[in-house]
C-alpha cells in the first residue's frame, strides 16, 4: 500500500505570533513581517531563511508561511506555498481573489521558479518582495531556478502588480547570516 496522506505544518512558534486583529497598512510593514518570519525560522532552526504572508483587503493577515522543506522532506514546502495553501484552506478556494480582493503576498525574497508559478494560480493581486533572487543566490547555496526574462511583465499581464526591494537590506541580512552558518540548500 502506498502512503496516501500529506501533512505539512508550520512550527509551533508561529501559532501566536500574529494578532489576527492587527493591520499592516504599508507595504513596508507587510514585508517587514515576512522578513521577521524568515529571521525567526533561521533562529529556531525550523527551516530555511524565507517567510511569506498573505494579506486581505483589510490589511489583515489571512495566512503566513515559512520554509519547511527540510523538516518535512518536501520540496514544495516553500514559504510562499505554505502561505498559499493555508490561505486557500482558510478561505475554502484555490483562487484567493475569487472570494476577496485585493489579495497581497509579502515575501522576504523574490519567489523562485516554483513559487512564481504558484503565485499566478493562487489568485494574488499584488506581490511585495524584499530580497531579489540574485541576493538569494549570492548569499546562500540556493538555486532559484529559471524565470521568464520579463517575469515581472508576465505577472503584470496577469493583473499582478510587483513591488521589489522593500526592506531589501534587512532581507539580505537574514540570507547572509543563514549562508554564513552553512544552512541547507532547500
Amino acid at each position: 500500500m502506498l502512503y496516501q496522506q500529506i501533512h505539512l505544518t508550520l512550527p509551533a512558534w508561529t501559532h501566536d505570533l500574529v494578532d489576527p486583529a492587527a493591520t499592516y497598512t504599508s507595504d513596508e510593514e507587510k514585508v517587514a513581517l515576512a522578513i521577521d518570519l524568515s529571521r525567526r525560522n533561521v533562529d529556531a532552526n525550523s527551516g530555511g531563511p524565507f517567510g511569506a504572508v498573505v494579506f486581505g483587503p483589510d490589511h489583515r493577515v489571512i495566512a503566513l508561511g515559512v520554509n519547511r522543506v527540510m523538516p518535512h522532506t518536501c520540496s514544495l514546502a516553500h514559504a510562499e506555498n505554505m502561505a498559499y495553501m493555508l490561505a486557500q484552506q482558510r478561505l475554502q478556494t484555490p483562487r484567493l481573489n475569487d472570494v476577496l480582493a485585493p489579495v497581497v503576498l509579502a515575501t522576504s525574497s523574490q519567489p523562485c521558479c516554483q513559487c512564481y508559478g504558484a503565485t499566478i494560480w493562487a489568485g494574488i493581486d499584488r506581490l511585495l518582495i524584499g530580497a531579489r533572487a540574485e541576493d538569494v543566490m549570492e548569499l546562500t547555496e540556493f538555486d532559484e531556478g529559471p524565470l521568464p526574462a520579463d517575469w515581472i511583465g508576465e505577472l503584470n499581464k496577469r493583473g499582478i502588480e510587483v513591488v521589489r526591494d522593500l526592506r531589501r537590506d534587512d532581507a539580505r541580512a537574514v540570507l547572509r547570516r543563514y549562508g554564513e552558518s552553512g544552512g541547507d540548500r532547500y
